[in-house]
């Protein structure tokens, strides 16, 4: 039998955009499928469209009890964010906001995507919210520049290589992490 320590990583993948017409969903599923094939994970994709988010922004009680608890139970994170004006979105940052001990001393990782900038600007807004939480920015992302045309039809890289290196090399650091991380607070429980 497993110890705790020995268990796959419970990683959430969550997908930061709620806007009609959103292309998180087909790289939130590509980076999913990469994140599966690791014996070491156990992954569960968090859609914020379908956990409300675009409904919570301002309000006052709070969120769905299931999403507290998955975040709860996670060893790490993956953020799925495109860039919005700048930054990241306004549900993803409502989900963050409406949750603190959640997300202390876990990792956290990124994959963008937007234009240009492929949703860097979003990722580097994103860091300095995550260590006021005290949770642990891995180093590597994986990031789309002009995602629309870096996808086929199929929803599926057009440069597949590429994309699976920058995948791996990620899930590796945050796998390194997220062991670290979970024996630390299983040794000594975070008080922060």
């Amino acid at each position: 039998m497993r110890t705790a320590i020995e268990a796959p990583l419970r990683t959430v993948v969550i997908i930061g955009s709620t806007r009609e017409g959103r292309f998180g969903p087909t790289v939130a599923n590509w980076f999913a499928e990469q994140a599966r094939q690791r014996a070491d994970m156990d992954v569960d994709v968090l859609d914020l469209a379908d956990a409300g988010l675009s409904d919570r922004i301002g309000a006052t009680s709070p969120p769905d009890p299931d999403v507290t608890a998955r975040l709860a139970a996670a060893d790490a994170f993956v953020l799925v964010t495109p860039e919005y004006n700048h930054s990241y979105p306004a549900p993803l940052k409502t989900l963050i906001d409406w949750h603190m001990r959640e997300w202390q001393a876990k990792p956290v990782a990124f994959v963008s995507y937007g234009g240009m900038s492929g949703g860097l600007r979003a990722v580097e807004h994103l860091r300095g919210v995550f260590a006021e939480l005290s949770a642990l920015t891995v180093r590597e992302t994986v990031s789309f520049h002009g995602a629309w045309d870096r996808f086929d039809t199929d929803a599926q890289p057009v440069d597949p290589n590429a994309c699976n290196a920058a995948a791996k090399s990620m899930l590796d650091q945050l796998g390194w992490w997220a062991v670290a991380l979970r024996e630390a607070r299983t040794a000594h429980p975070f008080q922060g």
